[in-house]
């Protein structure tokens, strides 16, 4: 007898639906996969039967042949155990309607007791699973949660083989499980660590502010201990909260990578990812023999903050440039090619030297003129003008740190940058893929970054005098565009376009 069950497997970001046919018939005992499996796919042939022995079915088995459709699709993982096994179980007994089966998809691992285990990608696959009009999905009662933000399909969290085959033949119901996106994303928003906490800094904190605003890419610069790390972390507190499909977004990512934590139905605040300096290029950007996303993916709608940028292997930075400039990376392998999305705002932080005192009025740089100029040169030109602020942040008083009073908090600074975004909506709106003014194209900034004439002056001399790069010019004009916009003035004076100037110095002073 031939039973069908519909399932699902990822490919990049996005699902698509596996078709499951099994097929039992007489003759030896043997049952053999086809539908180009990998090595955990072929393996779940043992672990199926042996669940099903060990959850009380008993089965006479023949022939078996077991198809996963399309054949031309290489699939992976063990998330077909559980439509494997009910696909059997349709076809040796009669007590399994087919007609029932076809109303739902399944997925998930069985362990050799039965018990069913949690996989990756279920939302991109409940997400497309919707679209193909399934009416229900039933899933590992771990994965219920990420699975039920989809509206429009029924989630069936099942703990065990036996409580999915029993739905499936009517023995006993299962209630479909329900959440809340927006509440979730309300409660995404209470508060972690805070910008009132930091002493001091104002000027970092001028900058890292207008950064936010504009989505700008920041490079933060001064010697060991002055808060560099620390300001990077109060980010997440004055950034827009997620959207619902900017959540989704983020949640498809962290889902197939496996990292969404257990019982987590989306991801509400935006990512804060901090790579090690030591991260490989593959591990930053995505990779391996079945491509998987990256950390420049896994901080999507969110910050990619680099701690020790010099640190880096520069052929990792390197390869960062084009993502950059894209918002994703394009992963080529012979089995397939995928693209991840990448769309964060870099934040990234340094010492001036390798003892990290040059220019430290009180403490002495130990460092030769070639050693500091080689730990300069790690970071390259190209890379430098792709980051559209440079941020010096000096040693913190005595008095500063010392002083009782509290800085401006992260309200209100959020307050602020959530106007000014709003400003930016406002001005490319049906303006597609272009939502703040870090992602302004040739055209958008011809179009709304009109200078006074006294402004125009003065990016001509400082382009002249201090050899900026096109793209630098691109950069200044972003930047300068948001610092009017936080003034709530429309032309851009030559005070913004001085400010932007002044965090563009810093490149070509020390990278000559």
């Amino acid at each position: 007898m031939l039973a069908k069950v519909m399932s699902g497997a990822v490919c990049g970001v996005e699902a698509y639906p596996v078709e499951i046919e099994v097929n039992a018939g007489r003759g030896d005992p043997s049952m053999v996969l086809v539908g180009l499996p990998d090595t955990a796919v072929k393996e779940s042939k043992d672990r199926v039967l042996t669940a099903l022995t060990n959850s009380g079915f008993k089965l006479h088995i023949g022939k078996i042949t077991v198809n996963l459709a399309p054949a031309d699709i290489r699939k992976e993982g063990p998330c077909f155990d559980l439509p494997i096994a009910m696909g059997l179980l349709a076809a040796k007994e009669d007590s399994l309607d087919p007609a029932v089966l076809a109303q739902y998809a399944l997925i998930g691992e069985l362990a050799l007791s039965g018990e069913v285990r949690k996989v990756k990608g279920v939302l991109p696959m409940a997400i497309r699973l919707k679209k193909e009009g399934i009416k229900g999905f039933i899933v590992p009662f771990d994965n219920a949660e990420e699975a039920a933000v989809v509206e429009g399909i029924d989630i069936y969290p099942v703990h065990t083989l036996r409580e999915a085959g029993d739905f499936l033949c009517g023995v006993s119901p299962l209630a479909p499980y329900r959440v809340e996106p927006a509440s979730l994303l309300d409660s995404g928003q209470a508060e972690g660590e805070d910008f009132e906490d930091v002493k001091g800094q104002e000027v970092a904190k001028r900058a890292l502010e207008i950064a936010v605003s504009g989505n700008h890419n920041v490079l933060v610069i001064g010697p060991p201990g002055t808060g560099k790390t620390m300001l990077a972390r109060r980010l997440p507190g004055i950034l827009p909260p997620l959207t619902l499909e900017e959540a989704l977004e983020t949640t498809k990512i962290h889902s197939i990578a496996g990292v969404l934590p257990a019982h987590q139905a989306l991801i509400v605040r935006r990512p804060f990812r901090a790579p090690h300096h030591t991260i490989s290029d593959a591990g930053l950007l995505g990779g391996g023999a079945h491509p998987f996303p990256g950390e420049v993916s896994l901080a999507h709608r969110g910050v990619l903050f680099l701690d020790e940028l010099p640190e880096f292997h520069r052929n990792v930075l390197e390869v960062m440039r084009q993502p950059l400039e894209d918002g994703a990376v394009t992963i080529s392998r012979a089995i397939a090619t995928v693209t991840f999305p990448c769309r964060f705002m870099l934040v990234a932080a340094m010492n001036p030297c390798p003892c990290g005192h040059f220019g430290d009025p009180k403490r002495e740089c130990r460092c030769s003129n070639q050693q500091i100029q080689h730990y300069r040169n790690k970071i390259s030109g190209p890379m430098l003008d792709r980051i559209d602020l440079h941020v010096e942040v000096p040693a913190v008083s005595y008095h500063q740190l010392s002083s009782v009073a509290k800085g401006e908090s992260s309200v209100a600074i959020r307050g602020r940058v959530l106007e000014t975004r709003r400003v930016q909506r406002e001005r490319f709106a049906g303006r597609p893929g272009v939502h703040c003014n870090a992602q302004m194209r040739p055209k958008e900034i011809q179009a709304f970054c009109k200078l006074a004439p006294a402004a125009q002056e003065i990016l001509r001399a400082a382009i002249t005098e201090l050899h900026f790069s096109a793209r630098a010019y691109d950069r200044i004009l972003k930047v300068a565009r948001t610092i009017a916009d936080m003034a709530g003035v429309d032309e851009i004076r030559p005070e913004h376009v001085s400010e932007a100037i002044q965090y563009r110095t810093l490149d070509r002073q020390w990278w000559v």
